[in-house]
């Protein structure tokens, strides 16, 4: 008995068909349970895998989300990794090495990064001209060699010079003496003095 090709042909088209339509079912499940965690919306999109054959795979291929969970994790430590960097590490305006937020001049340039209080001596950024901690004015003033140097202000001092110097004009004048009042509550600045 001689075997029919053709029948041949057909029974082996007929397994590599059956065998694509499981596997394309397969990875369809596969693939939507490593892009979402909702089983509903699986079972779904295997169901028109299973039901429609390749016309299903290609629904599924347009209407699938664009990222797995793992890849959307991997994306978010990167993210979070970024901010933190961003963040936490300082960098020299200079030289671009990274810094310690404590630093007053950068380690590898010698580049001035902050600045110490005229009074209190805690650490302040380079463009405050008032120290937030004592609330002292840091003066700037250009030196006869041309560098700069900063002028003490201090409050405790300045209040109670302007006072006298308010007290000796009065004495000169004839007047009573002027209302003097505590240096913390108001502090009086003469242009000149």
């Amino acid at each position: 008995m001689p075997l029919d090709f053709g029948l041949v042909l057909t029974v082996y088209g007929g397994v590599a068909l059956i065998t694509l339509w499981a596997a394309m079912t397969l990875w369809t499940y596969r693939d939507m349970r490593a892009r979402s965690r909702d089983v509903l919306a699986t079972l779904f999109v295997t169901l028109i895998v299973l039901a429609l054959n390749v016309p299903g795979l290609l629904i599924y291929l347009l209407l699938r989300p664009r990222e797995s969970l793992a890849e959307s994790y991997e994306r978010s430590l990167e993210e979070e990794a970024l901010l933190q960097e961003i963040e936490e590490k300082p960098t020299c305006p200079g030289c671009g090495q990274r810094v310690h937020a404590d630093w007053l001049v950068c380690a590898h340039c010698h580049t001035r990064l902050k600045k110490s209080c005229v009074r209190c001596s805690k650490t302040l950024e380079m463009a405050w001209n008032i120290c937030p901690y004592c609330a002292t004015p840091q003066a700037v003033m250009a030196t006869d060699d041309g560098s700069v140097a900063r002028a003490a202000a201090d409050f405790s001092a300045r209040a109670p010079m302007a006072e006298q110097r308010a007290r000796r004009r009065a004495s000169r004048e004839g007047n009573p003496a002027p209302h003097t009042s505590d240096a913390s509550s108001s502090l009086e600045f003469i242009d000149g003095e």
